[in-house]
């Protein structure tokens, strides 16, 4: 029984420490992103998994509900995003979300820490200072994403478009009678304050 206790023992530990693979940013693009230089209209959020502890499991994370990608072992994201409010998720065994303001100009740094869990690896999400952020930064690799500053907006931000589609989409109801005309007036009221 002892065997077959430090059997799994030894496994899990392998898996633990194994390496999970995720989609890397050119050298160039990891070499500026730690210049740690924000631009003055955004703020620079670094999400960053430092320790190789639990390197084989990726965790996804998702900011304002919208995937970023995943992380492996000494890795990092790097996001530009307008001055408002953010919820960082790290999902694994389970999910732990951060919530944040941030300001054009100014650098924030979120560590996506790894614990032991029951059946895989648990996150932990912190905000940390910015010598431990650049510290933890540096040794770490930036991943590649595909959004683009755009993709990511302050909590209750809607882009224009968003706006001008339920706009469309609200005439379409009135224009085939499954709205009153007194509902399409408050609707389209409320979309237009959130303007």
């Amino acid at each position: 029984m002892n065997k077959l206790i430090a059997s799994i023992s030894v496994i899990l530990l392998l898996v633990l420490s194994g390496c999970a693979s995720v989609p890397m940013a050119p050298m160039e693009q990891d070499a500026k992103a730690k210049e740690f230089v924000p631009s003055p209209s955004h703020a620079a959020l670094y999400i960053y998994r430092s320790k190789s502890f639990g390197g084989a499991i990726p965790m996804t994370v998702t900011v304002n509900s919208k995937v970023i990608g995943q992380t492996a072992a000494k890795t990092f994201f790097l996001l530009n995003v307008l001055p408002g409010k953010y919820t960082v998720e790290s999902h694994a065994e389970n999910i732990s979300n951060l919530a944040l303001t941030t300001e054009a100009g100014k650098n924030y740094f979120v560590w996506q820490e790894v614990k032991m869990g029951m059946w895989m690896a648990r996150s932990l999400l912190q905000q940390v200072d910015e010598a431990t952020g650049r510290a933890g930064v540096a040794e770490s690799k930036l991943i590649a994403t595909t959004l683009t500053e755009n993709d990511l907006l302050p909590v209750g931000q809607a882009p224009a478009n968003d706006a001008a589609q339920k706009m469309r989409d609200l005439q379409n109801l009135r224009k085939d009678n499954m709205i009153t005309e007194e509902e399409f007036q408050k609707k389209r009221q409320e979309l237009l304050d959130k303007l």
